[in-house]
């Protein structure tokens, strides 16, 4: 799931809520068209949230020394 299915159910829902006339016997459209909407929206902001908390970068660098022994060393970076 991502940006694509939120943006279809977003699209699904507020169609379902704002253009739909026709009735189903026991089920309110509108209603059913707003929680899709709204949890297109939540998806959608989720996705982005986690998404964006993906971008850091490692770099892992080992030195190997004369007399056989060898340093590690690691660069983080958050590029938010």
């Amino acid at each position: 799931m991502g940006y694509g299915f939120g943006a279809f159910l977003l699209v699904v829902g507020l169609v379902l809520a704002l253009a739909v006339t026709d009735g189903i016997n026991g089920v309110d459209v509108t209603t059913v068209g707003w929680i899709m909407a709204a949890v297109g929206l939540v998806l959608i902001a989720l996705t982005a949230v986690t998404w964006s908390s993906g971008r850091r970068t490692r770099a892992v660098q080992t030195v190997t020394h004369p007399d056989g022994t060898q340093t590690v060393r690691e660069n983080r970076s958050d590029n938010v």
